[in-house]
């Protein structure tokens, strides 16, 4: 088989026949199928296994629940040591593709010689999106340059082609949350290049069940660590525009963290260790960034929400003494 698909599966049982059934109807055929049973409590592994015996390029990984991460590893490992696959790709398992998404991003590396493909991506709530089969024309791009302005869809271990060769030496991080921003810039900085097509061949499914949407928890802090993992990376390897991207998207979550805990008073004393450390940063790269309070208020208003009030009552006083000066 030609290319490895990797699908976790946990607690979907709502949701897996529509995922597993885009991948059977791709129209690229030359694939095997790896479903890995994180030790789901519902019927997902039996499922699983009534799949695997109508179509023998199914295979079916049953495991005690490791998280996410541990799912996608058990997948690579059995990609490397069960299938002479080339690529490999992962698909959520509440997500669905395009028929197209596999002959697609193939024909993209092939096309462009690069090492890693990526399409487009919609959130929806069970629509498919909108996709212009005419317009699947992939183009090659600078690796560093699409991290800073596409950076969701650059972070994401999803909707990507990856050489099964990158994952020789790199797995995802056990018991992390946000496990892909640990991981995908470790991939997609090994080439200076990446093809993208920029059409939603893959849906991502807004499901309130799903990880990221369940209420905040410190888990979510992990998403620091990671950040800081990829400056030290970029740092070191000279990146300095994706650098400056990170240090933006440690000032946004920190800010996003602190309206989520906003009035959550068991969690009221992280609320301050983020606030001092959102003002922290602000200050440390204002100049280097260009966090500014015109530029970008929404982080000053999460960091000195006080001082702001009277900024804003100022910024008022000061626009109404114009308009009296203009009458």
């Amino acid at each position: 088989m030609l290319i490895s698909i990797v699908v976790p599966i946990y607690k979907v049982e709502k949701y897996i026949h529509r995922c597993i059934e885009s991948i059977l109807t791709q129209t690229f055929t030359d694939f095997d199928l790896i479903l890995v049973d994180d030790g789901s409590p519902d019927n997902c592994g039996k499922i699983c296994d009534e799949y695997a015996e109508k179509d023998n390029r199914i295979h079916v990984i049953h495991k005690e629940n490791g998280g996410l991460s541990d799912a996608r590893n058990a997948g690579i490992d059995w990609a490397f040591a069960n299938s002479d696959s080339e690529w490999i790709t992962f698909i959520d398992s509440d997500d669905w593709i395009h028929p197209k998404y596999l002959e697609t991003l193939y024909n993209a590396v092939k096309e462009t010689g690069c090492e890693i493909s990526i399409c487009g991506y919609e959130e929806t709530t069970g629509d498919s999106p909108k996709v212009d089969d005419s317009d699947l024309q992939a183009v090659t791009v600078n690796s560093e340059d699409f991290f800073c302005e596409h950076n969701i869809n650059a972070v994401v271990a999803w909707g990507k082609l990856y050489k099964k060769e990158l994952f020789r030496e790199i797995r995802y991080p056990v018991g992390k949350l946000h496990e892909d921003e640990f991981t995908t810039y470790k991939l997609l900085f090994q080439y200076e290049n990446c093809a993208f097509v920029n059409q939603p061949l893959y849906s991502y499914f807004i499901n309130n069940a799903g990880i990221t949407k369940v209420s905040w928890t410190t888990r979510r802090l992990d998403a620091f660590e990671a950040f800081d993992n990829q400056l030290s990376f970029f740092k070191e390897n000279r990146f300095k525009k994706a650098y400056a991207k990170v240090l933006d998207s440690i000032a946004y979550t920190c800010s996003i963290h602190i309206k989520a805990i906003d009035n959550d008073y068991e969690n009221r004393h992280y609320k301050c260790l983020l606030r001092k450390k959102l003002s922290k940063h602000l200050k440390k790269y204002k100049n280097q960034v260009g966090f500014s309070i015109k530029k970008t208020p929404m982080y000053y208003e999460y960091a000195y929400p006080t001082l702001m009030k009277y900024y804003w009552l100022i910024i008022s006083q000061i626009k109404k003494q114009k308009g009296k000066k203009n009458v």
